[in-house]
């Protein structure tokens, strides 16, 4: 760290979240991938940490994750793409209503894309209605040239941006519900994009059944998109087709401009997608 401070989050649930954050709030200052490991390490001694509660003898905590594979990596933002070949590294942890859910993107060839280091809590869930809320701050890496000394060499750059969340559903059936998704994100260096607004509205089939344990999820959707002065209007869509029994899935991403100005927004992206999944769930006696 840049500071003297120590972090000891071996103390309650409330002065542990007030310490992490603090922990986050700090690493945005860094620049180093030194500071980047030791961030990781202290959120994954965390993780054990706060699995601790006084106040029940059986706690479970669950570790969920996904390693997905596409012939073209398409943003969190679906009208952005790295244009090549990708490989995505999703991981989730946590308790109750409290999770941490890192994700790593990288181009194939093994150049950083992106990574976000997102914090949710599910502030409302029901049987009929759920709302969480969520905050990260990402780094995005850029390739582009430097000149020194009257040398010329291609360097990797990280811009860094912090961004909250909010995601309310509503539950037709068990399987079936509508729901609104809001990000506004902010760049922390002055040549990133300053202010983004993206706001969707979706529908989700999350268990269309087919035989032999096969089942289909489908999440059409549309969104608004703001950034800075620019603004437009998409169409997307996402489908899944995944087997109860096997821990492999295979997807699809489609995007569509239905009216633009952003000049980065591409007329039309796809990507094809295997995915390899798990999810375990863990009790401390």
């Amino acid at each position: 760290m840049t500071d003297n401070r120590s972090w000891f989050i071996t103390v309650t649930n409330r002065e542990q979240d007030i310490k992490l954050f603090k922990i986050l709030f700090s690493f945005l200052k860094s620049k180093t991938l030194i500071q980047l490991v030791l961030f990781l390490v202290l959120l994954n001694l965390s993780h054990y940490s706060f699995s601790q509660n006084t106040d029940s003898t059986k706690v479970i905590s669950n570790f969920a994750g996904a390693v997905t594979v596409t012939n073209n990596g398409i943003s969190f933002i679906p009208t952005f793409t790295l244009g090549k070949p990708a490989a995505i590294f999703d991981l989730a942890m946590g308790k109750k209503r409290l999770s941490f859910e890192p994700q790593f993107r990288f181009a194939l060839e093994g150049k950083p894309w992106s990574f976000i280091f997102w914090w949710r809590y599910k502030l409302i869930k029901t049987s009929k209605v759920s709302v969480s809320l969520g905050a990260h701050p990402a780094f995005a890496f850029t390739t582009v040239t430097d000149s020194t000394d009257g040398v010329t060499r291609k360097i990797i750059r990280a811009q860094r941006f912090l961004a909250g969340e909010l995601s309310p559903n509503y539950f037709l059936t068990k399987n079936i519900s509508i729901g609104m998704y809001y990000l506004y994100g902010h760049g922390i260096e002055k040549d990133a994009i300053q202010n983004t607004h993206f706001l969707t509205f979706n529908c989700n089939f999350s268990n269309i059944k087919l035989p032999k344990q096969f089942y289909i999820k489908f999440i059409p959707q549309v969104f608004y998109l703001k950034m800075d002065k620019q603004d437009g209007f998409y169409f997307t869509s996402a489908l899944t087709l995944a087997n109860r029994k096997i821990p492999l899935s295979i997807s699809g991403v489609i995007n569509k401009v239905i009216h633009t100005n952003i000049t980065a927004s591409k007329d039309f992206v796809w990507n094809v997608s295997l995915i390899y999944s798990f999810n375990k769930k863990y009790v401390e006696l």
